[in-house]
């Protein structure tokens, strides 16, 4: 498929049918996160992968959102480093979130379903997962087969958004 219509095509999920994810789809899954790109190539995330009994524990320290758990796996990004760019961003965040959003687009390439948690307590997300205190966990996704067809949420159009500065 081509990449505008993938996007075009990609919605949140937020409701599975709990089938497992191949290994082999949760490798191309993963392995679009590993090409990302990150702040001077650094690539300080690690990718948790949440299956079985952990994804009750996750559920709970995602506010008890049951998608997580109705899916076949899990994914939290987290960053072992974080620094300020020279544009005053910290990495974590954004080399997190580009690595996410890749996972996201292979995803649905293969059928699967991802939904970008907003809702989470990192501090709880580290204790479920037993995660190393200096690791921040930046982004919490269930990755599964989708069990809805969501419609397309509203875009504003690109003349809203696009600021053209000339000479």
């Amino acid at each position: 498929m081509e990449l505008l219509e993938l996007m075009r095509t990609r919605r949140s999920i937020r409701k599975y049918d709990g089938r497992p994810v191949e290994e082999e789809k949760l490798a191309r899954v993963l392995e679009a996160g590993r090409l990302a790109p990150s702040a001077r190539n650094m690539q300080e995330w690690k990718f948790v992968v949440v299956r079985g009994s952990r994804l009750e524990a996750l559920t709970k320290a995602c506010n008890g959102q049951q998608m997580v758990q109705e899916a076949g796996a899990a994914i939290a990004v987290c960053a072992t480093e974080n620094h300020m760019m020279g544009c005053g961003q910290p990495s974590a965040t954004v080399d997190c979130s580009i690595a996410l959003s890749f996972m996201l687009l292979e995803a649905e390439e293969l059928g699967l379903g991802m939904c970008w948690l907003g809702s989470f307590m990192a501090p709880a997300v580290k204790e479920a997962l037993d995660l190393p205190e200096d690791w921040t966990v930046v982004a919490v996704s269930p990755l599964g087969y989708p069990a809805e067809s969501p419609d397309a949420r509203p875009r504003k159009p690109l003349g809203e958004l696009v600021v053209t500065l000339t000479d």
